[in-house]
């Protein structure tokens, strides 16, 4: 087993994430979802340490969060193609990478806060 992420829009009152997976060391962040099926329903990645992010060698579009120390929504890149880069933000300590549409399904917008719990995964 090892740490997977549960996060959760409080200002909207849903969850974006139920089975996510956690980027927090050189490689992990480097690899990204380089290589990767596209992201089902209830998965996601956060990345963190990160600012910034690039859709390379990706197959799929995704939703993108950039997120700042209090956990407040402070950029989205809804539906970034691949082979793009995203926006750089500046205050960002982490993002989350959905699958495309999340966002906008969700009502997710600039300035919700999200809460994050760390939980066991398969």
């Amino acid at each position: 087993m090892k740490d997977g992420i549960r996060i959760i829009n409080a200002t909207r009152g849903c969850v974006l994430v139920s089975s996510g997976r956690i980027a927090d060391n050189y490689w992990t962040r480097l690899r990204g979802l380089i290589g990767a099926q596209p992201l089902a329903p209830g998965e996601g990645l956060l990345i963190s340490p990160c600012t910034s992010v690039h859709t390379h060698f990706m197959g799929f579009p995704i939703d993108v969060l950039y997120v700042n120390g209090d956990h407040e929504i402070v950029g989205i890149d809804a539906n970034l193609a691949p082979w793009r880069f995203g926006r750089f933000y500046k205050r960002v300590r982490y993002v989350v990478e959905l699958p495309a549409g999340t966002a906008e399904e969700t009502g997710t917008a600039v300035g919700d806060r999200l809460e994050t719990h760390r939980a066991p995964v398969e």
